[in-house]
Formats: structure tokens, sequence, C-alpha cells
């Protein structure tokens, strides 16, 4: 008898549908991975194309992010080999050469938003240092390797360690969120439903915000490392567990997040919003410079760190798996010995591009979207149709509609990468 049937046979399909602290350290590493520094920019990139659009990108919001990760998570699992990652199922599924190529492009759409967190945490506390706690300037050398060292040390610990760290950064976070969200009531503002868009316009901003949303929900880079576990532990029943966990997410984020987004498009004005969006600062900043509210100044800062924290530790994870599965397959080595090799080079580049802190970060944003959508979106969609394993959800509405949404996604950042060069 094999070792996958004697973990088939050991495990209870009960205790499978259970709901155990597991799975909810797992429901909170994957909203950590998705709720990065970037939602505090959310309400103003979403509510500044109008109440209207607004409601519907709310209510596709939902579908696509449930069915699109649900989608991905069915391709890892597809596999004939119980315990390949991401580079492995590509290579499996699409040969070795095509499969190497999409595993590529998947590390290097997740390690440069790496290299911009590494910024973002650096250039989050070297603020609060000097406004908040009125400190000197510390050295941005030291600062910034000590915060990029904290992080990846937490990730070496080991899995368990992980689910701990995003288990503490993760409540607190909901929990201002919310809080915020509540505060902000007395302040909202009717939209004037009399206000009929027009079609033309309306379409051209639902069209160019589907990308908001990809990248506002995305849990892309955790995935793989997620369903494995789930794998792991359930066996053949991972699917069932894997489902259950991203659903629960799916309304986790859309509850706090968009619950976050609507209290703060409704506590301004369209006017306000537009120059928001020309100040390019957070929503939590231009509140607070409107209403003269410290508080809301002091909490801007700490939302961005938790939430960059939380998402680095998230998007490491994923470029950690990938570069491993790829150097492997290109030099047979050890995994251990590469998996050392890939902290240390991923330990120094972060912390060099930390350092230097470059201006060129949102052209490196750019580059990583088209990626992530066609990985999340589009590929295992397109297993559905090549893949026997996955042929029972062929012609299905959520098939359909994922590819769909992935197509009209990509069109809308290539078509914004054009308008802006």
């Amino acid at each position: 008898m094999s070792a996958s049937q004697n973990i088939t046979l050991e495990i209870d399909p009960v205790s499978t549908s259970r709901w155990t602290a597991t799975d909810m350290s797992w429901m909170l590493s994957l909203f950590g991975t998705a709720v990065g520094a970037g939602i505090l920019f959310l309400p103003i990139n979403i509510g500044i194309g109008g109440f209207w659009p607004l409601v519907i990108i709310a209510l596709i919001a939902g579908p696509m992010t449930y069915w699109a990760h649900r989608g991905l998570a069915r391709f890892v699992l597809s596999s004939s080999n119980k315990s390949s990652d991401f580079t492995d199922v590509v290579e499996e599924h699409f040969g070795a050469k095509a499969g190497r190529l999409i595993s590529l492009l998947y590390f290097l759409s997740i390690f440069p938003i790496l290299l911009i967190y590494g910024v973002g945490l650096t250039n989050t506390t070297n603020s609060f240092i000097v406004h908040q706690l009125h400190m000197a300037e510390p050295s941005r050398v030291l600062l910034s390797g000590i915060l990029v060292f904290g992080m990846i040390t937490v990730m070496m610990a080991g899995e368990k360690a992980m689910l701990r760290a995003f288990e503490i950064i993760v409540y607190p976070l909901s929990l201002i969120l919310a809080g915020l969200s509540i505060y902000l009531i007395p302040s909202w503002k009717a939209p004037d439903f009399s206000i009929v868009p027009d079609t033309k316009d309306f379409i051209s901003t639902l069209w160019l915000a589907l990308p908001v949303v990809v990248f506002a929900f995305s849990y892309t880079p955790v995935i793989s490392g997620f369903t494995n576990a789930q794998r792991r532990i359930h066996g053949n029943l991972a699917t069932h567990k894997t489902e259950q966990i991203l659903k629960r997410t799916s309304v986790m984020l859309l509850l706090f997040v968009l619950f976050f987004v609507f209290s703060c498009v409704l506590s301004l004005t369209p006017e306000q919003l537009h120059q928001a969006k020309a100040q390019n600062v957070s929503v939590l900043s231009y509140l607070a410079n409107i209403h003269n509210n410290h508080i809301i100044m002091i909490l801007g800062p700490f939302i961005a760190f938790i939430a960059i924290t939380s998402s680095f530790l998230g998007h490491f994870m994923g470029a950690r798996e990938s570069f491993n599965g790829l150097m492997h397959k290109q030099t047979g080595w050890s995994v251990r010995k590469i998996d050392r090799i890939g902290v240390v080079v991923m330990f120094f580049s972060i912390w060099l591009v930390s350092v230097l802190n470059p201006s060129i970060l949102g052209m490196i944003e750019m580059i990583s979207g088209p990626i992530i959508a066609m990985i999340l979106f589009i590929m295992p969609m397109v297993a559905v149709y090549k893949v026997d394993a996955l042929k029972q959800y062929r012609g299905k509405t959520s098939t359909i509609f994922v590819l769909l949404m992935g197509a009209l996604a990509i069109s809308a950042i290539l078509f914004s990468m054009a308008t802006q060069s």
C-alpha cells in the first residue's frame, strides 16, 4: 500500500469539515498577504470613479476573489505528484520549457513586490520615528537591515512561527480597519443618486478599475504553499478544506476592506477624492488633514507598517518557494542548499534596494501586474480545458467568468501602461 493511500485512510471526513485553529491561522495569513499598504490608497483609486461604479465593483469583487484563487488552488492540487509545488505543476501540465518560463515569470512577478515592500517598510518606520516619536532620523542602512532581517527570520523559523506571526499582525489590523470605518460613519454624506453616469464613461471606469480589484484582493503568492499544507494534512480531501478556507478568507476580505472603502468614500466628496488623488497621499492622511485629527494621522503609519509586514511575509513565502523550485530543476542541487542561497540573495537584494530607495517602484509594480493577473486568472482556466484532472470544471460559469475578468484586467493594465508612457 502506498504512502498516499495510508494518508487517505487515516483522514476522517468529519474532521476535514470541522473548522480548526490551524484553519483560522491560514485564513489570517491569506488575508494578511492580500491587505498590503495599498489599502490606504484603495478608497481613492476605486471611489474616484463615482458611487455606482463602486457598487458594481463591490458586487463582482467577491466572485473574482474567491473563484480566481480557488481555480489556482485546484490547479496546484491537480498534479499527479502529491508533493508538487507550483513550479512542478506548471511543468507537468505545460511541458518543461513552457513550465519553466511560467515559473520564472511567476518569481519575477513576486520578487519586485518584495523590493517595494522593503522600501515601504523602511520609509514608513523612518517617518514614524521622525514625525511621531520626534526622534533623530536613524541610519537607513541599519534600519532597513534590521527590518528586513526580522521579517526573513520569522519565515526561517518555520510554518508554525509564520502562522503565529500572521495572527499577531492581522487581528489588530482587522480591528483598526473596522474601528476606523465605524468612526467615520457620522461624517458620511449621502451620494447623489439622481446623477446618471454616461454609459461610455461608466464602462470605461469599471474596466480600468478591474486591475485595482485584482491586486487589492490578491493573495496569489501564498496559494501554492497553503494548498500543499492542506494536502499534507488532509490528503485526498484537501480540495474541500482548501475551498472552505478560501471562501471564508474571501468573505473576511470583502467585509473588512469594502466596509473601509465605502466608509472612506462616503466621508469625502468627489472633489475631495480628486484632490487626494492629485496630492498622491493616502486616504487617512487626507482625512487627517481636512479634519485636523491627530489620531487618524498616527494610525496611518501604524496601519501601513502592519499591513506591509503581513503582505511581506506572504510574498516572501511565494518568492522563496518559486526560487527553490526553479533552481532545483536548473542545477539539481538539494532544495536545502538552494533555500539557504536564495534566502541570502533575497535578503541582500531587498536590503540594498531599501537603502537606495529608488523612484522606479511604480514601474516595477506595473510590470508585475500583468503577470499576476495571467497566473491567477488566465493560466488555471486554460489548464481546465487542457488537463484531464480538471475537465469537470469545463463550461462552468465560474470558469468563464474568471477567464473573462482576467482578460479584461490584463487589457486594462496594458492600456494604462500605454497611455502613461
